[in-house]
């Protein structure tokens, strides 16, 4: 799998802060079952890892990664955990070379043209758009196409279910990441029904074909 395939795997990815990797994998079997494969484990928390390798042990159906990698010991440990990609709100030469040493899908955190240009460079023409709404949201994405049409990006940062479906309508856009299909107090009461439904609401904003997003110029890397 590549990181566009990655990508086409769902219109929304999770991003996921997990406090206690006892839920971990009801949390990831309920987003699952709403149709919701591909999640964000973000590693934020000391629970992060091991929420990784339980899901990646019990969840088959689910593809797990990791999310707010800074560094080549966090991408490494990740790996070791289990992670099959990784997201990174930004892109350092050494994370770049972390990412392509592990021959996993990767998306690199960019905010503007130059950024894109560098992720580009670095062998990543599937990238993360990064804090979305608050460096421009659609009208950049849009504005990014123009220059970059062989470019595909996941924004994520302050999306929620009414904008998504406009973002997804972008043609350089191939999926959305998000945090509100796991809310706090969903997570906290254990209200696993509620997060189906939520991932299954969110399942439904599909709107383009794989081949609608078949990159000109697919990245180098994973």
């Amino acid at each position: 799998m590549n990181a566009l395939e990655l990508l086409l795997a769902g219109p929304v990815m999770p991003v996921i802060v997990v406090r206690d990797a006892a839920c971990a994998v009801d949390l990831a079997k309920a987003l699952t079952s709403g149709g919701i494969r591909t999640l964000e484990i973000t590693l934020r928390t000391s629970a992060a890892f091991a929420a990784i390798r339980l899901i990646r042990d019990a969840v088959p159906d689910a593809i797990v990664g990791a999310g707010t990698v800074l560094n080549r010991a966090q991408w490494e440990q990740a790996v070791d955990a289990g992670a099959q990609f990784g997201v990174s709100p930004g892109l350092t030469s050494e994370v770049a070379s972390a990412a392509r040493s592990a021959s996993l899908p990767f998306l690199p955190g960019v905010g503007t043209g130059t950024e894109a240009m560098r992720a580009l460079d670095e062998g990543f023409a599937v990238q993360k758009l990064f804090p979305a709404e608050a460096i421009g949201g659609r009208a950049l994405l849009k504005a990014l196409y123009g220059p970059f049409p062989h470019l595909r990006f996941c924004p994520t940062g302050g999306i929620n279910p009414e904008s998504a479906p406009e973002y997804l309508a972008l043609p350089n856009v191939v999926c959305v990441g998000g945090s509100w299909l796991v809310p706090d107090d969903a997570v906290e009461s254990r209200d696993w029904s509620r997060i189906t439904r939520l991932a299954q609401a969110a399942a439904a904003m599909r709107t383009f074909t794989a081949a609608s997003h078949v990159a000109m110029d697919p990245p180098r890397q994973g």
